[in-house]
């Protein structure tokens, strides 16, 4: 039990803002209405048409800016993607430029090349040390949870969000990285060896008292399935008096990642409708993997619980698969397209909605808990409270 409560606190909204860029996206082909209109004459027309300013623009720049420094012209590129996208005025879509694209793709097989820790951006809008993976050469170098980035090899980062700063901190495994931090007023600077390393993903104990499994899963990824068939193995699960499967402050990832989780506990039938903008639909129905779990479920989701995390949540209760306590979740029902282009970056696009299988839009909304039990952070803090555990238990054991 001392083990779920102190897990459960180390993550916080904190976790959500640096990964929600993962949820609920697709990589690969676009819709095919969105290939159509990039074939039609007319429509490429109109685009040279309204492009030409930004030609103009960047001509009157070679030709007549002066400046010490030379042109970069990738950066000019670079730098008009960003803002095309940001017009879009869509937090879900956006930009990755080279580096942080190769970034992002590595990241999707659950493995990191970087320093090996968690950030975020805290109440003065600077990027701060969430957390310290063990191990990884952040922590080998001394780096500590509270510490605020200043310059990354001698670049002045602190007006950077979290998506830049991780653009330049992240690297190969086996190079060295120096970074400042400012801590406890003063500045520490610290030469770090990125390591690749992965991201603890799930994460389970059998709560002996009460003989229930519990699971926790920090992302969907290609791992996340086969972690959980191991979790599943490992507990005995169906010997057990129930399961509780923790998807607090998981903010998501790739959408086959989440059919493949809630086919473990969804034996047949639709899990979500994926509803494009020309009217198509394309259904999603259990992959026949099912996990073959007998005993009840309690699913524990939060306000940080988005996108994939909603989509198996709310399929299971749906479903009536599984008994939902926390609070309404984060409330994103959009599905994205990583397209990469030809500079080896990529756009992410919001291309499609999803539906639960109730054919529930939960975007803006999120999923109601059948038992809504709130979570005050300073409490559990202060001492170990962890009400919606307590719930879950409660519910399992006496049925209530």
């Amino acid at each position: 039990m001392e083990f779920v409560r102190k897990h459960h606190q180390k993550l916080s909204t904190a976790l959500l803002l640096i990964v929600i860029f993962l949820a609920g996206y697709v990589v690969g082909g676009l819709n095919p209405s969105i290939t159509q209109a990039q074939d039609n004459p007319q429509a490429i027309g109109d685009v040279d048409e309204a492009f030409a300013p930004l030609f103009e623009a960047y001509q009157l720049i070679q030709s007549r800016y002066v400046a010490g420094d030379e042109i970069d012209t990738n950066a000019l590129v670079n730098g008009a993607l960003t803002g095309m996208i940001d017009a879009l005025g869509d937090p879900f879509s956006s930009y990755f430029d080279p580096e942080a694209y190769n970034s992002f793709t590595t990241q999707l097989t659950g493995d990191i090349e970087g320093i090996g820790v968690v950030i975020f951006t805290n109440d003065d809008d600077r990027v701060e040390v969430q957390q310290v993976f063990d191990g990884t050469g952040a922590d080998i170098a001394g780096v500590r949870a509270g510490d605020v980035f200043i310059e990354v090899d001698g670049i002045n980062v602190e007006s950077y969000d979290q998506t830049q700063l991780g653009g330049i901190v992240r690297g190969e495994a086996g190079t060295t990285v120096d970074i400042t931090f400012l801590r406890d007023g003063e500045e520490v600077t610290l030469t770090i060896t990125r390591v690749r390393f992965e991201v603890p993903n799930v994460e389970y104990e059998l709560l002996e008292e009460s003989n229930v499994a519990y699971i926790s899963m920090a992302d969907f990824n290609a791992r996340s399935r086969p972690q959980l068939d191991e979790a599943l193995a490992e507990l005995d699960v169906n010997s057990r008096n129930g399961l509780i499967f923790d998807l607090r402050d998981n903010p998501g990832g790739t959408l086959l990642s989440a059919v493949d989780v809630a086919s473990a506990f969804i034996e047949d039938g639709v899990i979500l409708y994926e509803s494009f903008a020309d009217g198509s639909e394309q259904i999603f129905e259990a992959n026949g993997s099912f996990a073959n779990i007998t005993v009840p479920i309690v699913v524990l989701i939060n306000e940080n619980s988005a996108s994939a995390s909603e989509l198996v949540s709310g399929a299971m209760q749906d479903q009536d698969i599984a008994f939902l306590i926390g609070e309404v979740s984060f409330g994103k029902g959009t599905v994205q397209n990583v397209q990469p282009l030809s500079n080896d970056g990529a756009l992410r696009l919001t291309v499609a909605r999803y539906l639960l299988p109730s054919r529930r839009w939960i975007h803006d909304v999120g999923v109601t808990p059948d038992l809504i039990v709130p979570f005050d952070e300073l409490e559990a803090e202060e001492g170990d409270a962890d009400p919606q555990l307590d719930a879950a238990l409660d519910f399992l054991i006496n049925g209530q």
